[in-house]
């Protein structure tokens, strides 16, 4: 099992790393977009702050989760972008769903072995 743990652990580090680099260093051009994906990402450009902003936090937990430290914190930081990762493609371009349900699976496999560490998160006091 925890080979398994570090396989996962590595490989969603190595997805969010490349994604982030890629993207914050315009290292591979914008395909033309259309429809709801360009309206949408239109409105994330405007806001020029955010992409910036995702792109660097998915850059800093990619590191935590290759590394090995902090990933109780990186699983909870990264977690929201996942969300909206998967309902983007889910709503917005369902043909690359396929690529983004194994990185949440990886997600929330690294939640499930952590969920011991989440638990004084939900204690009532």
């Amino acid at each position: 099992m925890k080979i398994a743990v570090i396989i996962v652990r590595i490989l969603v580090g190595l997805m969010f790393l490349a994604s982030s680099i890629v993207v914050l260093f315009k290292l591979v051009p914008t395909p033309p977009l259309q429809g709801n994906v360009k309206i949408f990402m239109d409105g994330v450009n405007a806001a020029v702050y955010l992409l910036p902003l995702i792109k660097i936090t998915e850059l800093v937990c990619s590191i935590a989760f290759i590394t090995g430290r902090f990933v109780t914190l990186a699983t909870v930081v990264i977690f929201p972008i996942m969300i909206n990762i998967v309902l983007f493609h889910a709503f917005l371009s369902p043909g690359d769903l396929v690529t983004v349900i194994p990185l949440l699976a990886g997600v929330l496999f690294l939640a499930y072995v952590n969920r011991k560490n989440y638990i004084t998160l939900f204690a009532v006091k």
